[in-house]
């Protein structure tokens, strides 16, 4: 039986797991990406490809070494590298001396052929095609409860009295929810983990930050890839708002475009009307969006070497200045340390809680 690993973002490893057993699949989980994942990524991938192109060849390498021989991943569409990132990842592999197959899912609001062919090649154990249905549509209410119990966390963190409990109390949900199989087990699991949370003992009267996050969407997606920026930030009383869950970014390239999608691009249109690739334009429109329901700041989390995030970089300081809103941009690669993204970052919150007391003040003598 072939042994199928896929690439990791964040905890939603442990949905696709559950869909690929159900379908008769050896499934390798593909490990947290750590300093030896990026060594081997940038030991075979071309120096100037951009930051998940590496870390997602490191994954796949140690992934073989556990025994993986197929691996499923998705394609892309538009001016952007990662719709390449299966074919050069295959060829680098087989280069190097690894003959693994390689299933790609492009977009099934584009190619539904595709996916179509793709799942019934995953389909070992033969199951029906109402089956193959109830299995995606349990999985996808996972995914769903993995989302939801970490936007909880986001806005429980910074109002925690002790530190580290969130962290702590969200790990032992994840484990909840990994361990639920049928839907109205995952509900229930779901519902314990946001009650959980919701307990944590927290301080009513602290004054939180509200940042939001843009970028391209591994690097928002994988905390070993942004360095747990969410967790430092929470940990410096800033509620984080990410433009981004795999949840919102399937149903925009599953079905119908979402009306949030749209949005999105209207309101980045009079900056950025056409499309550059990857997530540049949703890091313009959400940018705005943001500005405009009050938050603090944003952060714009970019691979080096991406163009569309680039070209997004160019343009963030105008809507920063038309909308009064600090961005700060990081642009991730192997030699980003986490001791330095963390001195910006409290710099940058320092900043943003001295602008939001001006702000206050200054609204109580004209008040």
């Amino acid at each position: 039986m072939p042994k199928v690993t896929f690439p990791r973002m964040g905890e939603s490893w442990r949905t696709f797991k559950m869909l690929l057993e159900d379908l008769g699949n050896e499934v390798v989980a593909p490990p947290r990406p750590s300093k030896r994942t990026l060594d081997l990524g940038v030991r075979y991938s071309p120096e100037f490809a951009c930051f998940p192109l590496k870390i997602l060849m490191g994954t796949y390498l140690e992934c073989i070494e556990m025994g993986a021989d197929t691996i499923v991943t998705t394609g892309g569409v538009g001016p952007c590298r990662a719709g390449e990132y299966a074919m050069l990842h295959h060829k680098i592999l087989k280069d190097i001396g690894h003959d693994i197959k390689m299933i790609v899912f492009e977009p099934p609001r584009h190619y539904p052929l595709n996916f179509i062919r793709n799942v019934l090649a995953l389909n070992k154990a033969r199951v029906s095609i109402r089956g193959i249905i109830s299995h995606i549509k349990r999985a996808w209410r996972k995914l769903q409860a993995l989302d939801n119990v970490e936007k909880m966390s986001h806005v429980t963190r910074p109002r925690e009295l002790t530190s580290g409990n969130t962290s702590r109390v969200y790990r032992k949900a994840l484990e909840w929810i990994d361990q639920a199989y049928t839907t109205p087990q995952i509900m229930e699991a779901e519902a314990a983990a946001l009650e959980a949370l919701k307990n944590i003992p927290q301080d009513p009267q602290r004054m939180v930050l509200k940042v939001g996050i843009v970028g391209e969407i591994y690097v928002l997606l994988e905390p070993a890839s942004n360095l747990e920026i969410e967790e430092t930030l929470g940990n410096l009383g800033v509620e984080v708002e990410r433009s981004m869950f795999l949840t919102g970014w399937t149903r925009d390239n599953t079905w119908n475009e979402t009306t949030e999608g749209m949005t999105v691009k209207e309101a980045a249109a009079p900056y950025l009307p056409e499309l550059v690739g990857g997530h540049g334009r949703d890091s313009i429109g959400n940018t705005i969006l943001c500005a405009k329901r009050g938050f603090d700041g944003m952060i714009q989390l970019a691979p080096f070497t991406c163009i569309p995030e680039i070209v997004a970089r160019t343009i963030l300081p105008r809507v920063s200045r038309d909308y009064d809103i600090p961005v700060l941009t990081f642009f991730l690669d192997e030699q980003t340390g986490k001791a330095g993204m963390s001195t910006r970052l409290e710099a940058f919150t320092d900043l943003l809680r001295r602008k939001k007391l001006l702000q206050a003040r200054t609204n109580c003598v004209t008040g």
